[in-house]
Parts: C-alpha cells; sequence; structure tokens
C-alpha cells in the first residue's frame, strides 16, 4: 500500500518532505528558501554583501555592518557562520515574492547550492507545487 502525501508541506516536519527531483524546483513555491540559510565568509564575497577587502576586518566588525544592511540576522561565534536575513514571512532576502526565483541565483551560498544534497534531510526537499 502506498503511503499517502501529507497535505500540506511543512518546511519543519521533515516527514512531509518528497523525494527531490530537479524537474520539481522549476514549478515549485520554494519553500526551501523560507528555511534560515548560513553562509560564511566566502559566500558574502561571491553574493557581493562584502567584498574581499572588508572580508578581512574584524568579524565583530563585519556582523555590525551587515545587520545595519539587513543582510543577516545573527552570527555563531561557535561556527563561524552567518545567518541570512529574512522576511517577515519567513522568505529569504534574495527571493523575488512574485515569481519566486533567486536574484542572486548565480552567486548563491554554498548551502543553496548543495541543498538538497545536504541539510536536515538529505534527498529530500519541502517540495509544494505553485498555483
Amino acid at each position: 500500500m502506498q503511503k499517502k502525501r501529507p497535505a500540506r508541506i511543512d518546511v519543519d516536519d521533515l516527514s512531509t518532505w518528497t523525494p527531490y527531483k530537479q524537474q520539481k524546483c522549476k514549478v515549485c513555491k520554494a519553500l526551501c528558501c523560507t528555511m534560515p540559510v548560513e553562509v560564511k565568509l566566502r559566500d558574502l564575497v561571491r553574493m557581493g554583501a562584502i567584498s574581499e577587502f572588508e572580508a578581512g576586518e574584524p568579524v565583530k566588525m563585519l556582523v555590525k555592518k551587515l545587520k545595519k544592511d539587513g543582510v543577516v540576522e545573527r552570527y555563531s561565534t561557535k561556527n563561524q557562520v552567518f545567518t541570512l536575513a529574512r522576511f517577515a514571512n519567513g522568505d529569504c532576502l534574495y527571493l523575488e515574492g512574485t515569481d519566486r526565483q533567486c536574484r542572486i541565483y548565480e552567486n548563491r551560498p554554498d548551502t543553496c547550492r548543495n541543498h538538497p544534497l545536504v541539510g536536515p534531510r538529505p534527498g529530500f526537499c519541502p517540495f509544494e507545487k505553485r498555483d
């Protein structure tokens, strides 16, 4: 007997995720882009949030600047990762609201490049078809 798929996808409930298939991305609501995105300095440089020169500055100064600019919401000194800021609805600040496409796709962080091959449930994603 085939397991019935849940009526609603919950990003926080991994049991509602489905096996990943790349072709799904073209018709997806981009729910993965509502998850917290952790980035490293090299990602921030690639994304254009900071310059190579700025990457050499003390982290405390960078965090202050990036928070002020609305790019990050926090920094973990333990893991040495920044968490990107999100809109009130949970969307990544680089996600276009109308077409659900990433504005910096070519320069997206490694976390996004590697999802869903790595992450909370490797090989699965919170796929939900656009209306």
